[in-house]
């Protein structure tokens, strides 16, 4: 049995010797040390030796199975650090070609201008307030004078979920909310930036879902003349100390007496042209003194304490500010429309 494992042992490593490839290394694994194995096959016969012999031919095996496991190893490492340098060949990265710059991110235009404008009022003393964009019926219609069935109500076609929740359609409900918050303290200076929503079909000027700035300041003595020197400052920083305003009596069921607000256009300086349908001036915002029921509701004594409230479309604003034709352009996330911002 000693000379079987000895010639065991000279044919497994000649064998060993000539493998090429990880997979015939396998099989040689198998066919000498597996479980049916030569090195197996020889050892099932030591039952038959005496006590003597055993000891002597078990450390003949196991010296046997130890030299062929360690050719194994060692053919297995050389094969795996073969096929490690083939990969790194293959993968291997050409440094010296010229690499691609990552496209640089920018701000939207919209949350630019929204950033503006609230830096403005910051400037001017105002605090930003925000309130929820699913609103009760009480905050966006009754509590602004605008009772059910109040015809003005037409006038925003909106999402409603239930008989009293609805989608806001303005972001007045802030106002009311932050007077009734505030308990009755003057003065009350507020700007309210959020998105609305509107039944309206999509098209160059109109838009479902936009977004509006609102102001609000209450307090003792508040006058038309304050309201009209707040939006001349307003519109001079965003557009320029060349810009005018002026203000045209109008309707809204917040504010009495209630105007809406001119620009001198933008394009032309005031001479008139396409933009401006040749007139001069292009609208831009409505505004108003707040109304002695608004007052009320937001927790004030419309007797002792008087405000205004202003509100605009910031995709109005920007449609101006960067003379865009079509409102579509700031949803449509076209990389070559949002991109001319990055750089500004």
């Amino acid at each position: 049995m000693k000379d079987r494992l000895e010639a065991l042992r000279s044919e497994a490593l000649a064998q060993l010797q000539e493998v090429a490839d990880p997979g015939r290394l396998n099989d040689l694994r198998v066919h000498y040390l597996g479980k049916k194995g030569q090195l197996t096959e020889v050892l099932r016969g030591m039952g038959g030796l005496s006590a003597e012999e055993r000891p002597v031919i078990g450390q003949v095996a196991n010296e046997v199975r130890a030299a062929i496991e360690i050719v194994i190893q060692s053919k297995q490492a050389e094969f795996e650090r073969a096929d490690t340098a083939r990969r790194l060949a293959a993968e291997t990265i050409d440094v010296s070609l010229p690499g691609k710059a990552p496209a640089p991110g920018g701000i939207h235009p919209l949350t630019k201008v929204t950033q503006e404008i609230e830096d403005i009022f910051l400037g001017m003393g105002y605090t930003v307030a925000e309130g929820p964009e699913v609103e009760t019926d009480y905050f966006n219609f009754e509590a602004l004078n605008l009772p059910k069935n109040h015809p003005a109500r037409d006038m925003q076609d909106s999402f409603y979920l239930t008989e009293e929740i609805l989608l806001r359609t303005h972001t007045s409900p802030v106002q009311i909310r932050t007077m009734q918050g505030a308990g009755g303290k003057t003065p009350l200076k507020v700007i309210c930036p959020g998105k609305v929503y509107r039944r309206d079909d999509d098209d160059a000027t109109h838009s479902f879902m936009f977004h509006q700035i609102e102001g609000l300041v209450v307090g003792p003595n508040i006058r038309m003349s304050d309201l009209k020197g707040t939006l001349l400052q307003f519109v001079q920083q965003m557009y320029g100390p060349q810009v005018q305003i002026r203000l045209r009596p109008s309707f809204f069921p917040f504010t009495e007496p209630s105007a809406e607000v001119d620009v001198t256009c933008t394009q032309c300086g005031g001479h008139g042209c396409r933009m401006c349908k040749h007139t001069g001036w292009i609208e831009i915002l409505g505004c108003g003194m707040v109304h002695p029921k608004v007052l009320e509701h937001g927790g004030y004594d419309p007797r002792e304490v008087s405000g205004f409230a202003f509100g605009m479309g910031v995709e109005r604003i920007a449609l101006l500010k960067y003379d865009i034709d079509d409102i579509r352009h700031f949803y449509n996330n076209d990389l070559r429309f949002l991109s001319q911002f990055a750089r500004m």
